[in-house]
């Protein structure tokens, strides 16, 4: 029997939808917290991909921070594009240099790939893993699906396996092992002369590189450290709802009637192993004096406070109607021994509770 008025429903349920406003923003912040917990877990641990900087600005409320990590990941890619110019200078130069040796007079043999079926060469494919010519070079030194070379180390790698493979594949005396021999030397040569050019370039491009992964992961550190500081003031004003909350759920609670209490007192009896340990928990959060475990626990429901009697209150409709569900779905969980033990509880705090106005002193054994 509910004796619960409908002015007293409504107050409930006007509370109820301020938890569930709560619990929202909670879940919000709760993400919040588990992402900045996730980057400085990690941040010792993985030094690239910071191109990422920027997620943490993605969900609204947060895009202030976006300026942090803005300028930075700009500067990121302006160091990109300076490494393209720079390579692509480094590409004119080395062009020059293939130019060169491909029309020399020797060069022919090595300007397609090799016949290999009209030359009858049947063992090629077993002395040479992979074959190289200029114009498959060319072809990738063109491309721009992005399958071209990154830079000009690896097609100075591709010629000198031009020459190599032609080497390796005839002998000493073979014509086309000295043509290959020769133009190597001669590539050698010039591949010397701009090599310092080279070596210049990459050692511009890993400072600039260095430095601009510097600025994004300080502007991510600046950028998660706002953030958690946003969060503590946060956290700090959910604090504060929450006691606001509990501060009106105090004053909506009137006191139960004696009646009304003998029917909590009659519902907590109902109440399966593990709802009624978590009932008498529900007392212990609000009253330190009171145990909930040990092998006894002495219960005395007048001397709990509206709010506890309140939270029991709606605590046991709940788990009851949960009960009900499982009972009459499938079966019960609490085996014969726990029903047993659960019967004798149920006995020792139903005499505990049947009179509201003497002390209790009747003991309960824990489960």
């Amino acid at each position: 029997m509910d004796l619960t008025s409908t002015a007293q429903v409504d107050d409930l349920e006007g509370i109820k939808r301020s938890v569930d406003e709560f619990l929202n923003r909670v879940d919000k912040i709760e993400k919040q917290v588990v992402e900045v917990e996730q980057y400085y877990e990690s941040a010792g641990n993985v030094q690239g991909d910071n191109s990422k900087g920027g997620s943490v600005v993605k969900e609204k409320g947060r895009e202030k921070h976006l300026i942090e990590t803005k300028k930075p990941l700009q500067d990121a890619s302006d160091v990109e594009t300076s490494a393209a110019r720079g390579m692509q200078e480094l590409m004119r130069q080395f062009s020059t240099i293939l130019r060169q040796i491909t029309q020399h007079k020797w060069a022919w043999p090595f300007l397609e790939p090799v016949d290999v079926k009209g030359l009858e060469l049947d063992d090629y494919y077993e002395v040479i893993d992979k074959p190289m010519d200029f114009s498959t070079i060319k072809s990738k030194m063109e491309a721009e699906d992005g399958t071209g070379y990154k830079n000009v180390r690896e097609i100075y790698a591709d010629v000198r396996l031009i020459f190599k493979n032609a080497m390796k594949y005839n002998n000493e005396k073979h014509d086309v092992h000295v043509m290959a021999k020769t133009l190597l030397e001669k590539f050698e040569e010039k591949w010397l002369q701009l090599l310092p050019k080279v070596a210049e370039e990459e050692k511009r491009l890993l400072e600039e590189e260095a430095l601009a992964q510097l600025d994004i992961q300080l502007a991510q550190e600046k950028t998660y450290a706002n953030l958690a500081r946003d969060l503590s003031v946060e956290l700090y004003q959910v604090d504060m709802k929450l006691k606001d909350l509990k501060e009106m759920v105090i004053q909506k609670c009137r006191k139960l009637s004696p009646q009304e209490k003998r029917i909590l007192g009659s519902a907590l009896t109902k109440l399966s192993h593990q709802n009624l340990n978590r009932a008498l928990e529900i007392v212990a959060e609000n009253n330190p004096i009171f145990q909930s475990s040990g092998e006894e626990v002495d219960l005395d429901i007048d001397a709990q406070s509206d709010y506890t009697l309140w939270r029991l209150k709606v605590f046991v409709k709940d788990a009851l109607e949960a009960q009900g569900k499982v009972a009459g779905g499938v079966a019960v969980n609490d085996n014969l021994d726990n029903k047993k033990n659960n019967s004798k509880r149920r006995r020792e705090l139903i005499d505990s509770l049947a009179n509201t106005n003497i002390k209790k002193t009747r003991k309960l054994s824990t489960l």
